[in-house]
């Protein structure tokens, strides 16, 4: 399956970790007339896509594309959009919209706060991510973003060991990768970072466990710094 087949939809919003930047820049390069944006803060743009920092993102969907799109430049970050500001890009805009909706600093894995995901309300696809890597590590914040998030989750403590099913809860979990998921919107978790035989197999172990605890339609396993998808569980 390639990735438009993989990750269906015009507005898609990535929430989680373990490579929802790598991905979104995968899928603004791969897509046509694709724009790139955020609700939360977001590193300076790549060179591979056409970065634009404005307060008025209607006036610059005429391109060039890929496109990026930022609130303000506040040095080391950019500062996103309200997320009812990304619905009117969605609306206007006549290609793909790809949104990070909220941070992780990096990690392997995160269940969000209170105050998180950032999720527009016209996204037609949100995208849980999860590395398959956060298996074996422990519950801590060199791995795990929000860990005391996770912990109340997955019920694990500090520095206990993460296993396939605790990767599987955050992901399926209304607490966790399914946290305001609009209405209409469908969900397509993604396992990550499926990097050599063993990694894959666990990744699948994942992917099942996750259609224990969540009506999802599948999983998609996936190496997105390639990028290439594994499988769809």
């Amino acid at each position: 399956m390639d990735l438009h087949a993989a990750f269906p939809g015009r507005a898609l919003a990535f929430v989680g970790a373990g490579g929802k930047k790598t991905s979104l820049y995968a899928l603004a390069t791969a897509w046509d007339r694709a724009v790139l944006t955020t609700t939360v803060r977001i590193p300076p743009f790549r060179d591979s896509v056409h970065g634009v920092v404005t307060d008025a993102p209607l006036d610059t969907l005429g391109g060039p594309f890929p496109l990026g799109l930022a609130a303000a430049d506040e040095g080391d970050r950019l500062r996103g959009y309200a997320p009812e500001a990304v619905d009117e890009v969605i609306g206007a805009h006549d290609g793909s919209v790809l949104v990070k909706a909220d941070g992780a600093r990096t990690r392997l894995l995160k269940a969000p706060d209170d105050h998180e995901p950032r999720i527009p309300s016209r996204v037609d696809t949100v995208v849980p991510v999860a590395s398959v890597q956060a298996v074996g590590k422990p519950l801590d914040p060199e791995f795990v973003h929000r860990p005391e998030r996770v912990a109340a989750v997955t019920g694990l403590a500090p520095g206990d060991t993460i296993e396939v099913a605790h990767v599987a809860e955050v992901l399926a979990s209304p607490d966790g990768g399914l946290k305001d998921v609009p209405e209409r919107a469908d969900v397509v978790p993604l396992v990550n970072m499926a990097d050599d035989p063993d990694l894959e197999a666990t990744a699948r172990e994942i992917a099942g466990r996750i259609h224990e605890r969540a009506d999802v339609r599948y999983v998609v396993v996936a190496r997105m710094n390639v990028p290439e998808i594994v499988a769809v569980v």
